[in-house]
Order: C-alpha cells, then sequence, then structure tokens
C-alpha cells in the first residue's frame, strides 16, 4: 500500500505537516543543540536525520516552532525522537497535538512496534498510550549521551 507523502493537519493558525520542504533544519539544529539528549549535535548530522526520518513540523505564520521524527522502515517498527515544541508555545496543547498528528498518519496505526526514550514528558506519552519497558533483560541499548559534546564541553 502506497501512502500520500504529505499529511497536514490545521488548528487555529497552526499547521503540522509531513512535508520535509517546509523544515527549517537550521531552526531543527538550534533547539536539539541546546536539548537535554542532543546537545552539541552538529548541522550536518541534524541534516542526515531528517532527510533519513518521517517528520512532522509545526509551524505558526511560516515559522517552524516544534518538531518530532519518526525513524522507521516503514512497515513494522518506528523511534520516535527530537520531539520538541519552542519555550514561547508551550502551555497551548501543541505538544498533545502533535502527538495526536503523529498518531493519526496513516503509517502509524500499520507499525507493530513505536519506541521512544524520554525524561523530559513521559506524562504526555502515557496518555498516548506508551508503556515503560522496566522488564529485565527486555529492552537492550548503547548509549553515548555525550557524544555530539567536545571533550571541553564533557567537563
Amino acid at each position: 500500500m502506497t501512502l500520500p507523502s504529505i499529511h497536514e493537519w490545521h488548528q487555529n493558525d497552526y499547521l503540522v505537516s509531513t512535508d520535509s520542504a517546509k523544515l527549517d533544519v537550521e531552526a531543527i539544529h538550534q533547539y536539539l543543540t541546546r536539548s537535554t539528549w542532543a546537545k552539541g549535535i552538529d548541522v550536518e548530522t541534524v541534516t542526515a536525520s531528517v532527510q533519513n526520518s518521517l517528520n512532522f513540523g509545526i509551524y505558526h505564520h511560516q515559522f517552524q516552532v516544534g518538531f518530532a521524527r519518526l525513524i522507521t522502515d516503514h512497515a513494522t517498527f518506528a523511534y520516535l525522537c527530537d520531539v520538541y515544541v519552542l519555550e514561547a508555545h508551550q502551555g497551548e496543547g501543541l505538544g498533545r497535538w502533535l502527538m495526536t498528528c503523529i498518531h493519526d498518519h496513516p503509517l502509524f496505526n500499520r507499525l507493530r512496534r513505536i519506541m521512544l526514550f524520554t525524561t523530559t514528558a513521559p506524562w504526555l506519552y502515557e496518555k498516548f498510550g506508551y508503556e515503560p519497558v522496566n522488564r529485565p533483560d527486555y529492552a537492550w541499548t548503547i548509549t553515548r549521551p555525550d557524544i555530539y559534546r567536545s571533550d571541553n564541553d564533557k567537563n
């Protein structure tokens, strides 16, 4: 089954779109480089990650104010990551709406497993049915939290 390549949702003066041509990669980079999970990430890595993902941008009057992406095989699995709403637009329900849009995307309901890792908003993800994987020997990972930071930044 072939899915339409671009999906859009409108709410008040906001737009959520999967149109990669609308993405402001520099704005995404600026946010991610100061985030807790990708601090110091370089713009080339952000560009590559966006090019290889199903992206959801949030826009207010043509300016990007939020983002999320699914790393997926488009058949059985996706990893939800880099979810954010700029601080100036928080408190308006945009994070919840973004998650609703992601869950409403036709691909989402075909996936067997969707994963995410978070320390910043577990209460939001719980509302959408995500559960902790805290079972012994079930989920395994190699984690390098400081991979984008220089040795001088790590001290």
